[in-house]
């Protein structure tokens, strides 16, 4: 069974209590469970992992080159987050950053990422579907059998 990884960086782990009006109501876990659905479909099974150090964040990624792609929600290592954009970038399969906030619609610092212009696509403003809607873009992209 192929993998895929689910990677979360700083202060993702506490979803569903930071900021609900910002970032929703639902919790890490409760993410993990519908990317986990979303991808049953495909034969995939979810390597989840979350970090609030960017070091820790890069490990997880080299030690699972042989996943089938990657979702990322990087947080705020989007903005100045190189040693992951490095190890993304050397990443062999296609991967999709999500935010669930409007990213463009917050303060102007968030408006770029240097992980976006090596990824596969973005999904940014959609709460926890954006993971969902990620997990089944990757399927898609890999040919895999949704059915």
């Amino acid at each position: 069974m192929t993998g895929i990884l689910l990677i979360n960086g700083p202060n993702l782990g506490m979803l569903g209590r930071r900021e609900p009006e910002i970032y929703g109501t639902d919790t890490l876990a409760d993410i993990e469970a519908a990317v986990c659905d979303e991808v049953a479909g495909f034969g995939w099974k979810v390597l989840a992992y979350q970090h609030d150090c960017e070091g820790e964040l890069v490990r997880f990624i080299q030690e699972n080159y042989d996943s089938a792609g990657a979702i990322i929600n990087p947080g705020a290592l989007m903005i100045h987050g190189w040693s992951l954009r490095d190890a993304l970038a050397n990443y062999p399969k296609p991967w999709i950053e999500v935010h669930l906030s409007n990213i463009w619609a917050r303060e102007s610092f968030r408006h770029e990422s240097v992980l976006a212009p090596l990824a596969a696509g973005m999904i940014a403003g959609l709460g926890s579907l954006g993971y969902r809607l990620a997990a089944g873009a990757l399927g898609a992209a890999s040919g895999a059998d949704g059915s």
